[in-house]
């Protein structure tokens, strides 16, 4: 009798529309970043075939307008028994039937069509036509009418999603008499709120980890409870996580009258370091009347077997665990040279066109993660600016940067003047290209000034000087000499770009500043272990190193206070990498005690921005007594011609 009713009910709806399908719901920005926008079409029967349709998203202003710039081919699909079928984001609820990248749907004043044809007919930037359309929206969020698109699709409205003022929290509905109106969103359900109801079906976990060898519970709730034994599979198949690396029941069975349902899923304690990987709770078929809530949940299975590198992480660095890989007689054509001379031979080195080699950006992601790789965890990157690792898989690959790492361009891409000069898609170490000082476009992807960042992080640094950027408040300025070394890495391999005292506008291409500053920081974060592995496994791909680390000096003599002197290797301070000098108590409060020294040895203090706060002669064993406030210093200790450099926290 149920569905006797059901069936009455849902032809007496269709009954009402005119049109054969139509366009009923469009939600073109959502909050945040635009991961909830969804087109919702409606069909006047249920289960109405969508082939042989498209959906064409058209700008409308600006150089592309009336232009296209997104097609949706909607072959294979079906409405369902309210004649209704959702194509959107995957956080969209309940689950859209056809899943669209985030950030898709320009907030207007734009417009969709819906077509008969195929998306080939529909290749990008396609002229917005009448031909074969069959239903059109042009829409806005308070902006003014785009005439002429509507002129192109017949439209005589353009509707406004954001007529409440509440663009972003409302969508644009179509009312049972063909107009529109914004309110809250309905997607998969009928804008007017009758039809048939759905029992929505939803996916929890307690946690978004697992490690290997634990287990996770699994709940799958209806929203009432059953009206019959409900039976249906999942899977948590993802592409690295296979049926090998779990056990537990993977059927889902509510009886009659309850509600939820609970599996635990054990993760299998192999032997491999196979990295962390992430699993994915998927539906199988689930019977008609029931939809999903949500699906593809996705939680990380954290590799209990990662490798521990046998040196430090730039927040507790070591030296002198890592041998540089210099080839032999490397450097040996700088020797002796001073001025624009040594700074042309150290180009001729790093720039040489018959041995460096050029790669694209899509390789960065691939060298990042060995040279940026987290010397606690070899399933982690390291973050540079703030001084953390994150997990490898969480790579930003969205408009969503949020809690995830993307690369960062030391010498920034608008002022070197090479953004986007490479391609995306990696080919990997062993395809390349020449190249030489005058190739600009290779600094897009030169991995020498590229790091792991976190992705809000680099969006808050942007295209600033160093001076004008500091970093984040409260982390200790472990990459201050990283960046330095790196920016003059650039301003001697790219004829183009330099570096320069103040902070030139950021509008200026070739210049990036601030000289003084970054010399500073050259010595008061001293190259260690981690900068060395990464010189050395870079070398590995480009087939040329940064001197700025082999020889950190070497900065002085072409930017700084030993400009135009000759410069030799035998000059270069080295940290004493075996130096046995010991510096303590540290953390301490108001005074360090320096021992190991024998002879006359001098200290300098400095802050985070390079500015020298003290120093002092000493002999032997000594205790400097500090008047500093609570926070992180480098102590320079200088004796027998050579340089240490040691982090002093102040508690």
């Amino acid at each position: 009798m149920l569905k006797k009713l059901f069936f009455s009910f849902v032809f007496l709806c269709f009954s009402l529309s005119n049109a054969q399908i139509v366009i009923n719901e469009l939600d073109s920005d959502s909050p945040s970043t635009d991961d909830k926008e969804f087109i919702e079409l409606k069909s006047s029967t249920p289960n109405f075939s969508l082939n042989g349709y498209v959906l064409v998203l058209f700008n409308g202003t600006g150089s592309q307008a009336n232009l296209s710039y997104y097609v949706i081919d909607l072959d294979g699909y079906t409405t369902d028994i309210n004649g209704i079928i959702v194509i959107g984001n995957s956080l969209v609820s309940p689950v859209p039937e056809k899943i669209l990248p985030d950030n898709i749907f320009q907030n207007g004043p734009d417009g969709v069509g819906l077509y008969l044809g195929s998306s080939t007919d529909f290749p990008n930037l396609t002229p917005a036509t009448a031909t074969n359309l069959i239903d059109a929206l042009v829409y806005d969020t308070g902006d003014a009418d785009a005439t002429s698109l509507m002129a192109a699709l017949g439209v005589i409205s353009q509707i406004d999603e954001n007529a409440n003022g509440l663009q972003t929290t409302q969508s644009i509905q179509r009312k049972n008499d063909g107009t529109y109106e914004s309110k809250t969103p309905t997607p998969g359900a009928n804008n007017d709120g009758i039809g048939f109801i759905y029992n929505g079906i939803t996916i929890s976990i307690p946690a978004l980890q697992v490690t290997e060898g634990n287990t996770i519970n699994i709940t799958f709730t209806t929203q009432t409870p059953v009206t019959s034994n409900l039976t249906f599979t999942f899977s948590l198949n993802s592409g690295s996580i296979n049926n090998p690396d779990f056990t537990g029941n993977t059927t889902v069975f509510i009886p009659i009258g309850s509600s939820s349902f609970t599996t635990t899923i054990t993760f299998v304690d192999d032997t491999l370091d196979e990295g962390d990987e992430v699993a994915v709770i998927k539906f199988g078929a689930i019977p008609n009347q029931y939809n999903r809530i949500n699906d593809q949940i996705e939680f990380r299975v954290i590799d209990n077997d990662f490798i521990v590198s046998p040196w430090g992480t730039p927040l507790n660095p070591t030296y002198g665990n890592v041998t540089p890989t210099i080839p032999v007689g490397y450097y040996n054509s700088i020797e002796g040279l001073s001025g624009a001379a040594l700074k042309q031979g150290l180009q001729n080195i790093i720039a040489n066109p018959s041995i460096v080699r050029a790669h694209n950006y899509g390789d960065i992601e691939t060298i990042l993660k060995t040279a940026d790789q987290n010397p606690l965890n070899s399933n982690q990157v390291w973050l540079m600016y703030v001084e953390q690792p994150r997990s490898k898989l969480d790579l930003q690959e969205t408009g969503i940067n949020t809690g995830k790492w993307n690369r960062e361009h030391i010498y920034p891409q608008s002022r070197g003047g090479y953004t986007d000069g490479t391609s995306s898609i990696a080919d990997g170490i062993n395809v390349w290209l020449p190249t030489n000082a005058d190739d600009i476009l290779a600094g897009h992807a030169d991995a020498h000034h590229i790091r792991a960042e976190d992705g809000p992080e680099n969006s808050i640094r942007s295209n600033k000087d160093y001076g004008e950027y500091l970093g984040l408040s409260g982390t200790q300025g472990s990459w201050h000499g990283d960046v330095a070394r790196s920016v003059f890495y650039m301003a001697v391999r790219y004829n183009a770009l330099s570096v320069v005292n103040g902070n030139p506008s950021n509008t200026t291409v070739g210049q990036l500043g601030d000289l003084a500053l970054l010399l500073q920081w050259n010595q008061s974060d001293p190259k260690d272990d981690f900068e060395m592995n990464r010189n050395n496994y870079i070398y590995t791909w480009q087939v040329n190193r940064n001197p700025f680390i082999d020889y950190p000096n070497l900065a002085d003599y072409i930017f700084g206070i030993h400009a135009g002197e000759p410069w030799f290797s035998t000059l270069s301070i080295y940290e004493n990498e075996n130096s046995k000098v010991v510096v303590y108590p540290n953390p301490t409060k108001d005074f360090i005690t320096i021992s190991g020294l024998t002879s006359t040895g001098f200290i300098e203090i400095y802050n985070q921005l390079g500015e020298k706060l003290l120093q002092s002669e000493f002999i032997g064993t000594t205790r400097i007594d500090l008047n500093l406030t609570t926070g992180v210093y480098i102590a320079k200790i200088s004796a027998n011609n050579s340089s240490i450099f040691r982090k002093i926290l102040i508690k």
